[in-house]
């Protein structure tokens, strides 16, 4: 069978490359082209177009490179008529994916997408194209799967990525972080405006906390001298590590993003936080219809992690919150919580359903 795979993001680069491995182990006579990034080139060289030509991010950063965009769009559709695969496979990306899909529908290729749109937070108006050209999709979020339902469309739930992560990380039994303190974690994000914004007030209230250990989650992807006031207060940064650091974490300070859900199923009590740009969150406001920013609470649909967002995160507020998780009624209930959160999510496998589940279907 021939795959035509889509990824315009570092994380959909992870879960291509996972779907090729799996597909050439249920498949003898796969063969694979793609747009992807350096993983999915270790699993195989068909490359149309890597990542670093197409990952745009933000409002002002695509339509700056608007030409550029059109010119990859119509790129890859020439890619993919000279192809002609048995399954075309998007993941994620919807900007991009979504015209491509529409595109591949007029030639009677089955479209198979992985990591549904957000259309539940933002443009609805999507549902109705994923219903005229989407022939099979493919949700992380437990709840989306009834969403969906009540648009009239049949999606299923495979699972989150994340707790094949995490199942690989525990499976290893890596374990570098050795102390008998306490520690509270500081997740900062891994972008510049992040940690700029955002790590010092986690530090200011991080050093208000007696008798714990502070460590920060860096990342080597920014340059060291970002975590300069860090290593001046005494608190220790490491690069690249963030599970190991959450297996070791008794509480933590984590910036709004794919994290908070990983502290969470890790069992780790936290705070969100988040700061940008008051334009940037004015924007949002108005585009996102949803009740909360933590993947945990949108998920649970309540809050069981504080959020404290904008004028609300100060380090009075953060020293509050993390004063009642260190011990007590309230870090007992989240736990709690975050038991139920991994009953819902499931098992891990998504990886690995998305696969069966597309070359069954060209099988059939």
């Amino acid at each position: 069978m021939k795959y035509y795979l889509i990824a315009g993001e570092n994380s959909g680069d992870l879960h291509g490359s996972k779907i090729i491995r799996h597909l050439t182990e249920i498949d003898d006579q796969a063969e694979f082209r793609f747009c992807g990034g350096d993983l999915m080139l270790e699993e195989n060289q068909e490359i149309c177009t890597h990542i670093k030509e197409m990952n745009f991010m933000g409002f002002v950063e695509i339509v700056l490179n608007i030409r550029t965009i059109k010119a990859q769009i119509n790129k890859v559709k020439k890619d993919i008529q000279a192809y002609q695969p048995d399954a075309l496979i998007l993941i994620d990306y919807p900007g991009f994916n979504l015209r491509i899909s529409k595109f591949a529908h007029s030639l009677g290729i089955k479209v198979h997408y992985y990591i549904s749109p957000k259309v539940w937070a933002w443009k609805a108006s999507r549902i109705e194209k994923i219903k005229k050209w989407v022939h099979k999709l493919y949700l992380i979020l437990p709840f989306e799967k009834a969403y969906f339902k009540k648009q009239g469309y049949d999606a299923q739930y495979v699972g989150n990525p994340l707790l094949d992560a995490i199942d690989d990380f525990q499976k290893s039994q890596k374990n570098e972080i050795k102390s008998d303190d306490k520690i509270l974690a500081l997740l900062p994000g891994s972008r510049k405006m992040e940690v700029t914004k955002i790590l010092p007030v986690m530090l200011e209230a991080a050093k208000k906390i007696n008798q714990i250990k502070i460590v920060v989650a860096g990342v080597s992807s920014l340059p060291n001298t970002y975590y300069e006031d860090a290593v001046k207060a005494g608190c220790e940064v490491i690069y690249d590590n963030t599970y190991q650091l959450l297996t070791q974490a008794h509480v933590a300070l984590v910036t709004s993003g794919t994290a908070t859900l990983e502290t969470a199923l890790f069992h780790v009590p936290q705070v969100v936080c988040y700061k940008a740009n008051p334009l940037t969150v004015m924007i949002a406001k108005a585009l996102v219809k949803i009740k909360f920013i933590s993947l945990v609470n949108i998920i649970m649909n309540k809050e069981v992690v504080k959020e404290l967002i904008q004028q609300d995160l100060h380090h009075e507020a953060l020293v509050k919150h993390l004063n009642l998780l260190i011990s007590g009624e309230k870090r007992t209930e989240m736990l709690k919580d975050y038991a139920t959160l991994q009953d819902i999510m499931g098992k891990p496998g998504a990886s690995k359903r998305v696969a069966e589940e597309i070359y069954q279907d060209v099988k059939a």
